[in-house]
């Protein structure tokens, strides 16, 4: 699971995480090296797509980023999420879901272990920053709509 996958993770690097009550609007906090997870989050699929972000801003951010109203604000919430989704949904993974025979984003979430609108959120950040598709160690990965295509050499 990619939950308690990204925890052991996380305490290599001495971050430490605890699941507590939080108000139902936050899902997770980060800072100075703790990062707290609303144990009111029904699943352990969600929380590690919030955990991955969490663990994003702690890889990419500084301060206090709460006001998104500042756009230098918006975009280190951006580089925690881009973060995120490149660390449960590289494009290698959506390789090897191909490979496995995945036929559609319900399968891939299932897959990789993540929610459908995490996938959803991915999907649209890789077309912003590759377009509409991406070549990727000898796979084009068409992202609208979703699907890997392989090229054979003659």
């Amino acid at each position: 699971m990619p939950y308690e996958s990204l925890i052991k993770e996380a305490q290599k690097e001495h971050i430490y995480i605890y699941e507590k009550p939080l108000h139902p609007q936050i899902k997770g906090l980060q800072a100075d090296n703790v990062i707290w997870i609303n144990k009111n989050i029904p699943t352990t699929v969600e929380k590690a797509c919030i955990l991955a972000e969490e663990i994003g801003h702690y890889h990419t951010s500084y301060g206090d980023i709460l006001d998104q109203k500042d756009l230098r604000k918006r975009k280190q919430e951006l580089r925690a999420r881009q973060w995120a989704y490149e660390k449960l949904l590289p494009l290698e993974k959506i390789v090897q879901a191909h490979k496995a025979g995945v036929k559609n984003r319900h399968e891939l979430a299932d897959f990789a272990g993540i929610t459908e609108p995490f996938v959803d959120a991915a999907i649209s950040r890789y077309i912003e920053k590759h377009g509409e598709s991406v070549n990727f160690e000898g796979y084009i990965i068409c992202f609208k709509p979703l699907g890997v295509l392989e090229w054979f050499e003659w």
